[in-house]
């Protein structure tokens, strides 16, 4: 095995550009009077939100850490630190954060920690920077455990996963339109991100993507913006508070009072935790599902809803 390998935290040295980005949108928009929008209390509180994050994970990072060391001392397998190794990393990262990502939409247990990401109805780039306070505890960290076991080093790993969050923090804004063909049918954009973030039917559970939206393309979740149903950003229920501490635990509250109703099997109490967010076990919530089924019933027409496409007419 290498000796420990040290790398910069990419994201501290990122700090002084996503201020001076935001000032720029900021301008930006109050110049040209479009591109966005910014409201002091919702801004304020994704600030609050990215220092939390930040904090969380001095305070925590330590247990990830742990994990993925002990998995190095297991492996016998060693990629090295050649460039091949940082970019390959990088790009089995980026589809280990495609389906982190995608399960935060799927699985409510982590929904609870992603769904803070969501909370904002405006779009920009302090909405970047709402991350998460309470991810280690969906132990979504051992979806890492491949790429140690593959033979990159934790730090390695951790590196190339903050070299994602950072690109990741340019397409959080209304001010960048399309971007050329090209890159938008390979690379994460404004575009395709502006959709995930939508509440809009049409744009529920799609475009996971951190980097590349090839993985949404392979996987079936890949839906483009449309000029003629403009994003509507926020949660479906849209909790209306600027309170952080409520932004951050809310849906773990939720949780707790869901699982813990009178008169519930077992297996319905875990599927409060576990499955889709707005399960219930009478049926008296929407998921995503089936508000979309609801949206394609209206718009038999519509192919660009994931997991609805309909066979091309042979006419």
């Amino acid at each position: 095995m290498s000796d420990p390998i040290s790398y910069p935290d990419v994201t501290q040295y990122a700090v002084p550009f996503f201020i001076a980005a935001i000032l720029a949108e900021f301008l930006w928009i109050a110049i040209k009077g479009r591109g966005g929008r910014y409201e002091t209390r919702d801004a304020l509180t994704s600030l609050i939100m990215g220092a939390g994050s930040v904090a969380a994970g001095i305070l925590l990072g330590f247990i990830a850490w742990a994990f993925f060391m002990v998995l190095w001392r297991l492996t016998p397998l060693d990629m090295g630190t050649s460039i091949w190794a940082v970019l390959v990393c990088f790009v089995l990262d980026d589809l280990r954060y495609y389906w982190v990502h995608r399960f935060g939409h799927r699985v409510r247990w982590v929904w609870a920690s992603h769904v803070n990401h969501h909370s904002s109805q405006h779009y920009n780039l302090t909405t970047a920077l709402r991350q998460t306070w309470t991810g280690t505890f969906t132990f979504m960290m051992v979806v890492r455990a491949p790429l140690v076991l593959l033979g990159f080093h934790p730090a390695l790993v951790l590196f190339v996963g903050g070299l994602n969050l950072i690109y990741q923090f340019w397409i959080h804004t209304e001010a960048i339109g399309k971007m050329p063909r090209w890159f938008e049918a390979v690379m994460n954009t404004p575009s395709h991100h502006r959709a995930h973030h939508g509440r809009n039917p049409r744009y529920l559970d799609c475009n996971y993507a951190g980097v590349f939206i090839i993985w949404d393309r392979m996987f079936g979740t890949f839906v483009p913006e449309q000029e003629n149903d403009r994003v509507d950003y926020g949660l479906v229920h849209n909790i209306g508070t600027f309170n952080p501490l409520r932004v951050a635990f809310h849906e773990w509250v939720g949780i707790f009072r869901d699982m813990t109703q009178p008169g519930l099997t077992l297996k319905q109490r875990l599927l409060y935790a576990l499955a889709p967010p707005g399960y219930s076990h009478d049926g008296s919530r929407d998921t995503s599902e089936t508000i979309k089924a609801k949206y394609l019933a209206r718009n038999p027409g519509d192919r660009g809803t994931p997991g609805f496409e309909q066979p091309a007419d042979p006419t």
